[in-house]
């Protein structure tokens, strides 16, 4: 029987044979540990990382927060709107204004999609 990882990382592969990133439209690829979360924007031709974001460079832990429709996020998808407001944020200071979205083989609910809800809400379009 597979383990919950062996499981992701089939999904995740699965994902990532239709998905690529360019110069012009990265990946803006997920990762979830246990405590933490992490966005990046890879450019898959190259095989760099353009820009970054994790939870470390917010510095305060946020109250609750709302987003686009007008739901209420607790404060950890609170946390993960915020990284993506920041990875936006970065992006259009090297001039990228469109991207891939790579969830990695995670659902797309909870945090997964707070972060990609608050990227498109700083100007990144999916």
């Amino acid at each position: 029987m597979l383990q919950k990882q062996q499981k992701r990382a089939r999904r995740h592969n699965r994902i990532r044979a239709r998905i690529k990133g360019s110069d012009k439209t990265p990946r803006l690829c997920v990762f979830r540990s246990g405590r933490h979360l992490y966005a990046q924007l890879i450019d898959d031709q190259k095989n760099k990382t353009l820009a970054s974001a994790n939870d470390f460079e917010i510095k305060t832990k946020t109250k609750d927060k709302k987003d686009a429709s007008g739901r209420v996020l607790g404060n950890k998808e609170a946390l993960a709107f915020q990284i993506g407001t920041l990875l936006a944020e970065k992006a259009k200071k090297i001039k990228i204004e469109k991207v891939v979205f790579d969830r990695a083989g995670y659902k797309y609910h909870g945090k997964v999609k707070a972060l990609a809800e608050g990227a498109r809400e700083a100007g990144l379009k999916f």
